[in-house]
């Protein structure tokens, strides 16, 4: 079996490291392409060996450009790879351009594609990111999904729960695994103290890159007035360039910068980044991984943002959207720093995303899909039966694949008495209400 895993920008790279390094470790043929989709000192090789995993096998080097100009000569570079090297089965991680051109390119080569991180939505369509997750799960054979929640998503979107697979999210995995990495190389230590601040005991990280609100003055600017009245706190800021373009652009840039409280430092590289994060008191954010990994490093989250595709982590208690709205910044901030018991709540919320063990149920899976054929796409050889779709309400003690095996179907949703619930296999039925598929 050979694996293919396309990656194109830091998160992805963070996100598959520990995938990668457990397909090395079973030894399986695998090809890492990195589609270049973002180019700094951060995505070279050294990057890679940071993180101890190999070096990407080929690289595009598709760079900037619009949505279409990218997508498309990412399309091109990957299909000449694909073609060459005949993996039987494409992994693609989260929502880039590069998650997009992997998947439509796989589709038309008729090579499986094992999306990971599927099923996340933010139901905002206008996010490029929303459109890249939803085509790639359109074009994938297996489903490597973060979260009960996120797999009901692709139910709800008619997937077969037959390739749906509750990994838990890698993030954790990559957490445990690169915490542990930088603290055995150094580093962080010498980075944090080059800030030159003197009480490091009440950091507030934050990042702040998306158009929504860098590119609309009223909303930067709300930010950063309730930035001014958080001065209990020292405000670490690695901005973004092109962050720090628009700060400049609407006359934000100084006043923020003279506030001194707030510390802008050019962008941090991950490993001290992780670090500097694992010691926050507090991460006002509006990254999505960024949500994901302070729930696993139990430090509490305010998120500039009025959706969120991470919606597990508000849920637990560990993440509150606060958009861009000056008096809900401050006011849970304030509660965060000044009342004990809730930001213990917060701190002790419960991570929905497993506990560090994706990338391992993720292989297990990889492997047993090709050992049962599952990975072939091929066209169909048998002529198709017809199938009715139903509902029944479940009376009898009887599990999901019982129920499947007794009346040849396959099951869809189950319902229980106030919500819905991923049937698996060993789901007991009794007293849920059920949608299926019966073949005649």
């Amino acid at each position: 079996m050979k694996i293919a895993t396309i990656l194109g920008t830091r998160p992805e790279i963070i996100k598959m490291a520990p995938i990668i390094a457990e397909i090395d470790k079973r030894g399986i043929d695998q090809i890492v392409l990195h589609t270049g989709q973002h180019y700094d000192k951060e995505m070279s090789d050294n990057f890679f060996r940071d993180l101890e995993i190999p070096a990407p096998d080929y690289n595009i080097h598709v760079g900037s450009g619009t949505h279409g100009k990218q997508t498309g000569l990412m399309m091109k570079g990957i299909e000449e790879i694909l073609m060459d090297e005949k993996p039987d089965i494409v992994l693609v991680q989260g929502d880039t351009n590069a998650v997009l051109a992997g998947a439509l390119v796989c589709a038309k080569l008729h090579i499986a594609v094992g999306h990971v991180e599927a099923g996340l939505r933010s139901f905002d369509t206008t996010m490029p990111e929303e459109i890249n997750r939803r085509v790639a799960d359109v074009c994938s054979a297996m489903y490597f999904i973060p979260t009960e929640d996120s797999a009901i998503n692709l139910l709800a979107e008619g997937f077969s729960r037959k390739n749906l697979i509750i990994t838990g999210n890698t993030v954790v995995d990559a957490c445990f695994r690169h915490l542990e990495i930088a603290k055995k190389r150094g580093f962080g230590e010498e980075s944090l103290a080059e800030l030159d601040i003197e009480n490091m005991d009440n950091i507030l990280t934050l990042t702040m890159h998306r158009a929504e609100n860098v590119d609309i003055k009223e909303r930067v600017t709300s930010i950063i007035d309730a930035l001014k009245e958080l001065s209990d706190m020292n405000i670490i800021f690695p901005i973004h360039p092109r962050t720090k373009h628009t700060l400049e652009n609407f006359g934000l840039f100084d006043e923020l910068n003279d506030l001194e409280h707030v510390h802008i430092v050019k962008p941090i590289g991950y490993l001290d980044f992780l670090l500097l994060t694992s010691k926050s008191t507090l991460i006002l954010t509006d990254s999505g991984g960024l949500q994901e990994e302070a729930i696993t490093l139990d430090v509490p989250a305010l998120t500039l943002r009025y959706n969120t595709e991470r919606p597990e982590t508000v849920a637990a208690g560990g993440n509150i959207l606060v958009g861009a709205d000056k008096d809900a910044i401050l006011e849970n901030a304030n509660k965060i720093l000044n009342d004990k018991e809730f930001a213990d709540k917060m701190k002790n919320a419960v991570n929905p995303y497993g506990q560090g063990d994706a990338a391992e149920r993720t292989v297990d899976a990889i492997e047993k899909f090709h050992a049962d054929g599952l990975l072939e796409i091929r066209a169909p050889e048998d002529i198709m039966t017809s199938f009715t779709r139903k509902m029944a309400q479940i009376t009898e003690d009887i599990t999901v694949s019982e129920f499947e095996a007794k009346e040849n179907a396959l099951v869809h949703m189950a319902f229980g008495e106030d919500k819905m619930q991923f049937p698996a296999d060993d789901t007991n039925l009794k007293g849920m209400m059920i949608t299926y598929d019966k073949r005649e």
